[in-house]
């Protein structure tokens, strides 16, 4: 049955990465949807990965991937993560997780994300060079997850978020949830994992905008509604070495977001005696492609309080350019 499952879950990988190979006929809805900031990763694994991670994610990130993978934490009382990213046009990510061990077979988690811009000019069609006043940009989130362990092969989990995005005097506010399950399936240590999230009603802004027309200014305080972007996940892995001293990971996902072209994902990890990590990743099908694989590496380490864990991550985009990614995560027993 294993192996059966295995089978499938390869074919429908294989099969979903060829068709990223043909040409897409109809549009790639780029910019169907609000609050983008929900799509940014705040992890350094799975950015070294190329976020090929769904189906192995296993410590406090997995809030943002599948929920069901905080299942997967270490086995401490409390873990938390910390992470921060330079991200581009002199923004920066910044994260914070925990999760608990509430009893054997269930876990909750808390997690808490921002997206801070740099200073941004107010310009109109009128002036173009600046009004002399500038725009204030903000994006929040803070989340609520659940999960647990229903066998020894097969967990679920589930998030409740409330998500901000502000510009000027702007506002909108929604609440989304997640959805997220992992299988062992045992065979060559695989698994595999399947999420979908920012699931949610559509929500209309609050707020007023001053439009400076040939008749004189008008204040616009009717908006259409913003559509979060959701996202459906499906991604499995193997290790094709595994020994108590050397594992090798191999992983690869397939994202069908409600709002761009759908893209398939693959990676690689290398682990010395679960100390040393060693990571590299590819993404294929979005607009704006890698100029060469993500790689990254990563340290745990044992104390007496639990353990300590730092990861690094690091992509270039051919356009945006570069982005680093710094996580730290700490797990207390």
């Amino acid at each position: 049955m294993r192996k059966h499952l295995l089978v499938l879950l390869l074919f429908c990988l294989t099969a979903n990465a060829y068709a990223q190979i043909l040409p897409t006929f109809g549009n790639s809805r780029t910019g169907g949807s609000g609050m983008q900031f929900l799509k940014i990763p705040n992890d350094a694994r799975s950015t070294a990965l190329g976020g090929a991670v769904v189906g192995i994610t296993n410590d406090v990130s997995a809030m943002f991937w599948n929920p069901a993978g905080i299942t997967k934490v270490d086995t401490g009382k409390v873990n938390f993560q910390f992470s921060s990213t330079r991200y581009y046009a002199n923004s920066t990510g910044s994260y914070a997780g925990v999760v608990f061990k509430t009893s054997k077979l269930s876990f909750l988690g808390l997690q808490v994300q921002s997206l801070n811009y740099a200073n941004m000019e107010e310009t109109t069609e009128w002036q173009p060079y600046g009004t002399g006043r500038n725009v204030n940009v903000s994006n929040v989130l803070i989340g609520l997850s659940y999960a647990k362990i229903l066998t020894d092969n097969f967990s679920f989990g589930v998030n409740g978020k409330w998500a901000h995005e502000g510009i000027a005097d702007v506002r909108v506010n929604n609440i989304l949830f997640d959805l997220g399950l992992t299988y062992n399936i045992g065979l060559k240590y695989s698994k595999f994992g399947v999420s979908f999230s920012n699931f949610g009603m559509n929500v209309a802004p609050d707020g007023s905008v001053s439009i400076l027309k040939m008749s004189g200014e008008k204040n616009i305080t009717n908006f259409s509604e913003v559509t979060a972007p959701s996202v459906f996940r499906i991604g499995g892995a193997f290790d094709p070495i595994h020994t108590s001293t050397n594992v090798v990971t191999i992983c690869a996902q397939l994202n069908h977001p409600t709002d761009n072209n759908e893209t398939f994902a693959a990676g690689a990890e290398y682990s010395y005696k679960n100390l040393l990590f060693a990571r590299t990743g590819y993404e294929m099908g979005s607009d704006e492609s890698y100029r060469f694989p993500t790689t990254g590496f990563g340290m745990r380490l044992q104390r007496n309080y639990g353990t300590f864990r730092f990861d690094y991550g690091f992509s270039s985009k051919s356009r945006l350019g570069n982005l680093h990614r710094l996580t730290l995560s700490i797990c207390i027993r």
